[in-house]
């Protein structure tokens, strides 16, 4: 599976944006699907995962109320609707998909990753 990334910009703190990771060569339904984030000189830490199902979601604590996952399998793609956003949310953004089909939140547990969007908050 292709991963693309798309969605990412500047946005004042409070408001919102919808990340979109648009899937080719497989259906984004046979795999877990993940979002992480990466700040400056930071670790690559998770956001928020689908399983495959779709049943099954989970979600970083900082992003916890305010981002949901959602997806649309006739467009085959994942998105993150990210609200109330904060400074601190400023990153790029990452999706990836994992084999294992789970909502993992480690990134050792995803196999493909999309290139990044990159998502500034100002204060």
């Amino acid at each position: 599976v292709q991963l693309q990334a798309s969605g990412g910009g500047l946005v004042q703190a409070g408001g919102s944006l919808r990340l979109s990771c648009a899937a080719s060569g497989r259906a984004i339904n046979y795999y877990g699907m993940g979002w992480f984030r990466q700040a400056p000189g930071k670790e690559r830490d998770f956001v928020g995962a689908i399983s495959w199902t779709g049943r099954t979601t989970s979600y970083a604590d900082s992003v916890k109320g305010r981002f949901t996952i959602l997806r649309d399998l006739t467009k085959n793609t994942m998105y993150l609707q990210m609200n109330s956003l904060k400074p601190e949310d400023t990153a790029v953004y990452f999706c990836a998909a994992s084999e294992a089909r789970l909502a993992s939140v480690s990134r050792d547990e995803y196999d493909y990753w999309g290139q990044g969007t990159k998502v500034t908050v100002s204060s």
